[in-house]
């Protein structure tokens, strides 16, 4: 099959470069838009009634121009010529994965780490979170960038190829709009209550399935390389709610579990201290490896998914 000889070219791509900082990517000129649009959006509603509706605007505008340029995009493209056509969508699908950007994100603060230089390891992990990392220390380094890893292989790679095989790489597009929207405007604080309520709530319902997904693919793959796949399924399961967000515990428990270690726990974001539940079980103090054994974990994890949602498009398209 074509289309899924191409995911899979697109998946390899990403697993073997990543991310390079030099190409273009799509997800930087979402970003973009949704800056833009947010000043424009400020200057003409005021007043928290008018910002939901503002809210629920910008995720129309944003994930609907997503969608549709990238549909106009692929059947351009195929217009002109199907190797163009071609090229162009398999850009396209490998730039919603994040894989191997992730990877390479988790293990530039874990060198630093393992030099003990905690203050390069605070600076790096700054880059991919967003609580105050100026003052933690090496387990809080470690457990964080983590539970980075854990969560983001939801939202970076199995939702991502969850709406891939699903709708195709317009679909898929669309979802990591939805997903760039509540990473810049999705907070719970003074600036975006009002504006960003629709983006995380419509976020909350793109990860509702991919989230429970990863608990029973993390679990699977934890026991095949050697990790506790037991505990990763029963404290996954048990854990599952100790997050504000419904859907970030799966996946952060889960890894917990596989990992044999406790992550969650309070943290500072925006100079507030948010009390944070611990998930999973204390059974050894987190370590800079457990950053390695995460980001292994999830690699193994991100191709369980594509093997699976494979074999259903398979069966599907047979059917």
């Amino acid at each position: 099959m074509m289309t899924l000889s191409l995911y899979l070219s697109a998946f390899i791509i990403d697993l073997v470069i990543g991310d390079p900082h030099s190409w273009p990517h799509p997800v930087r000129l979402i970003g973009t838009s949704i800056a833009n649009m947010e000043k424009r959006i400020r200057q003409i509603f005021k007043g928290e009634t008018w910002l939901y509706i503002a809210g629920g605007i910008l995720w129309i505008w944003i994930v609907g121009t997503a969608w549709l340029i990238t549909w106009a995009l692929i059947h351009l493209s195929y217009d002109l010529h199907w190797i163009l056509g071609t090229v162009v969508e398999l850009w396209l699908a490998f730039t919603v994965l994040a894989n191997g950007c992730l990877k390479q994100s988790a293990h530039d603060v874990l060198a630093p780490l393992l030099a003990n230089d905690i203050a390069q390891a605070r600076i790096k992990l700054s880059y991919i979170v967003g609580r105050d990392t100026s003052q933690l220390d090496d387990k809080q380094i470690a457990r964080a960038t983590v539970e980075t890893v854990a969560e983001n292989t939801v939202d970076g790679v199995i939702a991502p190829l969850f709406y891939l095989f699903i709708g195709g790489v317009p679909m898929a597009m669309a979802y990591k709009a939805t997903n760039t929207l509540d990473s810049m405007v999705g907070y719970n604080n003074d600036r975006y209550r009002q504006l960003g309520f629709i983006s995380a709530k419509l976020d909350d319902v793109a990860n509702f399935i991919p989230a429970r997904i990863s608990w029973l693919l993390f679990s699977l793959s934890a026991y095949l390389i050697g990790f506790n796949g037991k505990s990763a399924l029963r404290i996954g399961w048990r854990d599952r709610y100790q997050h504000k967000s419904p859907n970030s515990a799966w996946s952060e428990a889960t890894m917990a579990g596989a990992l044999g270690v406790r992550l969650g726990g309070p943290s500072n974001y925006f100079g507030q201290l948010v009390e944070k539940p611990w998930i999973g079980e204390l059974q050894r103090e987190i370590e800079a490896q457990d950053i390695a054994q995460s980001t292994r974990l999830m690699y193994v994890t991100s191709i369980m998914a594509f093997v699976v949602f494979s074999i259903i498009y398979i069966i599907f398209n047979q059917g």
